[in-house]
C-alpha cells in the first residue's frame, strides 16, 4: 500500500510553503533540544554502533544532520520531495544524506534495507500524523529497517498534547504563526491514543526494549517567553532477542 494522495499533497504543499531559515517550522527545534536528549536515551540500547542511521520523516533535516554527529552514517528520509530538498539546502556541507520514501510502501522499504542491510533508526512525531491506516505500515517499516541488530528510538505527542494545540489554535489572537500552516494543509497532530502507541510496534514484531516520557519542544513560545513544549512518549524498540 502507499499513503493516500490527499494526504501525500497535504506534506508536498506543507513543505513547499515552508520557510529555508532553520527554526521555521513549528517543530524544528535546535537539535540541543530534541535530538541531542533523545540520543543520550537512545544510545545505551544500540547494540551495533557502526550501523547507519536513517531519520524516518526527517523534514528539513536539522535532526538529521546531528545524529551525523554520532552514527558513521546518516540518511534521512521523507515523504515529501519538497522537505528533501529543502533539507539538502540546508546542509552545504553535505554532513548527511537525504533521500525520498513513503514507509507505507512495503516494497521500497524492503529494497532500502537490502541495499543499506540492518540500520538504527530514528522517528520524531510521524506515527501521530500519519492517516490510521498508514500508522500500522510505518511500524513495520521500522521493523524492516532495523533488522536483526539495528535499535530504533520513536517520541510521539501523548494525548495530553491535543488539547494544549487546541488551546494554543483558540486564542484569541489567533494560533501562533508558525502553527496557522499545519492545520491550513489538513494535518492532525496529537491524534494516536497513548494505549495503542507501543502496541503498535508489537504487533510489527518488536519488542519494547525501553519507555519514558519527555516534551517535545517547539520554535513559538508561550505568551511569557519561555518554549512551548508539547506532552510525548518515546520508546526504544528493536527485534526479539
Amino acid at each position: 500500500m502507499s499513503v493516500t494522495t490527499r494526504y501525500r499533497n497535504a506534506w508536498e504543499g506543507f513543505w513547499q510553503e515552508a520557510p529555508d531559515e532553520p527554526g521555521g517550522v513549528i517543530w524544528d527545534a535546535d537539535a540541543s533540544r530534541t535530538a541531542a536528549r533523545h540520543v543520550a536515551l537512545f544510545e545505551p540500547h544500540v547494540e551495533d554502533r557502526q550501523l547507519p542511521v536513517l531519520d524516518l520523516g526527517c523534514g528539513n533535516g536539522t535532526q538529521t544532520r546531528y545524529l551525523a554527529g554520532h552514527f558513521p552514517r546518516a540518511l534521512g528520509l521523507d515523504l515529501s520531495p519538497a522537505a528533501v530538498g529543502l533539507a539538502r539546502r540546508q546542509d552545504p556541507d553535505g554532513r548527511a544524506e537525504y533521500a525520498q520514501l513513503d514507509a507505507t510502501d512495503g516494497a521500497a522499504v524492503q529494497d532500502l534495507h537490502e541495499r543499506l542491510g540492518d540500520a538504527n533508526v530514528y522517528v520524531r512525531g510521524v506515527i501521530h500524523q500519519s492517516e490510521p491506516a498508514d500508522r500500522r505500515p510505518v511500524a513495520e517499516a521500522v521493523a524492516t529497517l532495523t533488522g536483526r541488530r539495528g535499535r530504533a528510538f520513536v517520541v510521539e505527542l501523548s494525548e495530553a498534547a491535543k488539547p494544549v494545540l487546541m488551546s494554543l489554535a483558540q486564542r484569541p489572537e489567533g494560533p501562533p504563526p508558525k502553527l496557522r500552516p499545519v492545520f491550513a494543509h489538513g494535518l492532525a497532530p496529537a491524534e494516536v491514543a497513548d494505549g495503542t502507541f507501543a502496541e503498535l510496534f508489537r504487533a510489527a514484531g518488536l519488542a519494547v526494549l525501553a519507555s519514558g516520557d519527555m516534551p517535545l519542544s517547539l520554535t513559538e513560545s508561550a505568551a511569557d517567553g519561555s518554549p512551548i513544549e508539547l506532552p510525548a512518549r518515546w520508546l526504544v524498540v528493536g527485534a526479539h532477542s
